[in-house]
């Protein structure tokens, strides 16, 4: 009898790579909210350091990409084209992950880094630390840009972010929630530590579905905000190029991308990993 074999004989854990032990995984105790002995270890310095350096090389490398295709206007074949605008933003961050991941974790985010302390693996005087070197590291990498290419920079409008025509500031805003959630739920899921340790025997190199997500996010919602889903990328370029048009819509990207890296934390901690109930057994 299928059905009194399948009561008798019930599944106690799923199947797949899930079915495989924790391996005596331990959940890690969460971060303090202050820590101030951070403020004396070279380590915290150096962190933010990385994460300057890795937001200018992402704004210049990128802001010089959509440079060369609208440069190419009306002939886009001519260049490598929104494609290729999605690529250099996805390569980007999976180099750079790869390159600052052991030494900060790789954030090269406000949004990321909001997530994460949101879901308490980093202290509060590191992430306000980071948030800082991120923007200022993206108003750098953009000054460097304007600083070699004037007349370029200012006629491809300095790469800011914007609601294109034909969509409504709700529109952008929605794009901007959606496109981090899909970020920052990758980046939860590709460091989760759990994970690394049940499925040790899947090697996984967590840089590569961080740089796919956004460049997936880039193909879907390029055409709608030129995508952001990084408040320090459209700062920088905004504070730059300096004209009306990266400050009128600027609000979007700072408000979609902490409501979307929220929702993320929220969901990964809460649904997937139901953390807070494990606390109370």
């Amino acid at each position: 009898d299928v059905k009194l074999g399948a009561n008798k004989f019930t599944e106690r854990q799923p199947l797949g790579t899930a079915a495989q032990t924790d391996k005596d995984y331990k959940e890690p105790p969460p971060a303090p909210l202050f820590e101030p002995g951070e403020l004396s270890s070279w380590s915290f310095y150096r962190a933010g350091i990385a994460e300057f350096m890795a937001t200018l090389l992402f704004l210049y490398i990128t802001i010089l990409t959509i440079m060369g295709v609208n440069r190419s206007t009306p002939n886009k074949c001519a260049s490598v084209g929104i494609q290729g605008i999605a690529w250099a933003f996805g390569g980007m961050i999976f180099a750079l992950v790869y390159c600052t991941a052991g030494i900060s974790g790789g954030h090269i985010n406000p949004a990321v880094t909001f997530g994460l302390f949101l879901a308490r693996k980093l202290s509060l005087t590191r992430a306000v630390f980071y948030i800082v070197m991120q923007c200022l590291g993206a108003i750098c990498g953009a000054g460097i840009v304007k600083g070699f290419e004037k007349g370029p920079y200012e006629r491809s409008k300095g790469g800011v972010n914007y609601v294109q025509h034909g969509y409504t500031k709700g529109d952008g805003l929605g794009a901007e929630i959606v496109g981090t959630f899909v970020l920052v739920y990758t980046v939860f899921s590709a460091t989760d530590a759990k994970r690394n340790a049940r499925d040790s025997h899947v090697p996984i190199l967590a840089p590569l579905p961080i740089g796919f997500a956004v460049f997936l996010v880039h193909l879907a919602t390029i055409p709608i905000t030129g995508t952001s889903i990084n408040p320090a990328r459209s700062l920088g370029a905004a504070i730059i190029y300096n004209r009306d048009l990266g400050w009128d819509d600027h609000w979007i990207f700072w408000v979609g991308p902490f409501i979307g890296a929220a929702l993320a934390a929220v969901y990964h901690q809460i649904v997937i990993r139901a953390i807070p109930f494990k606390s109370r057994a």
